[in-house]
């Protein structure tokens, strides 16, 4: 078997600066990591809250693995199905308001299962353009018709539902990333709340971004715009702000009992370790508590003041109250010449090119977190804005 074709492929990659390589951490996720041995302060993380290595969550998951052991032994619907399970599900649905939670292994996993389980052949589904892509993927899977809207353009997506009213069969159902995770910007939640309403139709959001950041409560992107019991599906992962693994659904009964009977993604699935849904009880105990209060108005408070110095010649993509900062550079090659000379100088920002991204609109994606110190990320704009002119 020949591999040149792989090589070539590689090679070509590499040659127009789209070639995608690890780059390994050495230790815990926090501010500052360890990169061939270096110190780098990290600013490309979606660690938002800091919580990654927080005591309490490392102290959790330490207690889950030594009562419950290391693994769930199989899937929920054989014997992986675990009391800690039923905990962190029971609390997630308290959290988002909603009937009912069920655990998925990853954001992926979630947005996939949810769409295929839910719906088929005679539905349709409306998705932003720029949703992401286990969102795309998951359309696919489902065989339903999607119907892609402009981003975040309610005036077209109620033309498209207008037109298939005449001829509706089956289910409907509107999906959005709740905030953008390349360009930080938010959903238009309280107008597609009334589209859904109009339409009589589903509304599932992705908040894998928002969740634990948003609102007084950190509950996501529809406790921000008041519109949290309108929304009737919400996707969250437990490996952004709350700073674990793992995802969820929280919704209406019949809608979860549906998954748990025909999302893929779930059935055929081992089940999350003890340790890691222990680690996410406790990432919940903080998000409701003073000190998630806390985390949340101080990355509100260095997006502002990091937005304020950069100026607004660069921060003409940022829209939105998120700790997501796009700073556009154009084209591949330029972005990845920004990203290796900032690593020189001790800052690990990824650059983000196609097919993440449309092209042309390759960006160096900085995300802050709540550990940031303001005098480092002041000094740190001051070194993008001198890799953006280089």
């Amino acid at each position: 078997m020949s591999l040149k074709s792989w090589q070539d492929a590689l090679a070509a990659l590499a040659s127009c600066g789209m070639l995608r390589r690890l780059q390994t951490v050495t230790g815990p996720q926090r501010a500052h990591v360890h990169m061939q041995g270096r110190e780098m302060l990290l600013l490309c993380s979606n660690n938002y809250l800091g919580l990654a290595d927080h005591p309490a969550l490392v102290e959790a998951q330490s207690r889950a693995a030594a009562h419950y052991g290391t693994g769930s032994g199989g899937s929920r619907l054989i014997s992986g199905s675990m009391e800690l399970h039923e905990q962190l599900e029971t609390r997630l649905a308290c959290f988002k308001g909603t009937q009912r939670a069920l655990l998925f292994n990853s954001g992926y996993a979630a947005n996939t299962g949810i769409l295929q389980g839910l719906m088929g052949p005679e539905d349709i589904i409306f998705s932003d353009r720029l949703n992401h892509a286990s969102i795309i993927d998951g359309c696919r899977l489902s065989r339903a018709r999607t119907l892609v809207y402009p981003h975040r353009d309610v005036a077209a997506l109620e033309r498209l539902m207008a037109g298939e009213a005449a001829g509706r069969k089956g289910q409907w159902l509107i999906v959005t990333d709740g905030v953008f995770s390349m360009d930080g910007d938010l959903a238009p939640l309280p107008e597609l709340v009334a589209l859904k309403n109009r339409y009589d139709c589903l509304l599932m959001v992705d908040d894998a971004h928002g969740t634990g950041v948003l609102g007084a409560g950190g509950k996501g992107t529809g406790e921000y715009f008041g519109c949290l019991a309108n929304i009737d599906l919400h996707m969250g992962t437990m490996g952004k702000a709350l700073g674990g693994f793992g995802a969820f659904v929280a919704g209406p009964d019949v809608l979860i009992q549906t998954l748990l009977n025909r999302a893929r993604s779930f059935i055929f699935s081992t089940s999350l370790p003890p340790a890691v849904v222990g680690a996410g009880l406790a990432a919940l105990d903080i998000v409701q508590s003073e000190e998630g209060r806390s985390l949340r108005l101080r990355l509100e408070q260095l997006r502002a003041l990091v937005t304020q110095h950069l100026g607004p010649d660069i921060c003409t993509g940022f829209d939105g109250n998120t700790p997501i900062l796009p700073i556009i550079t154009g084209e591949p090659q330029a972005t990845v010449r920004a990203s290796a000379w900032l690593q020189q100088q001790g800052i690990f920002l990824q650059g983000i090119r196609p097919p993440t991204v449309p092209e042309g609109s390759c960006r160096l994606r900085m995300t802050l977190m709540a550990t940031h110190q303001p005098g480092e990320l002041l000094q740190a704009a001051d070194l993008i804005r001198k890799a953006l002119s280089a």
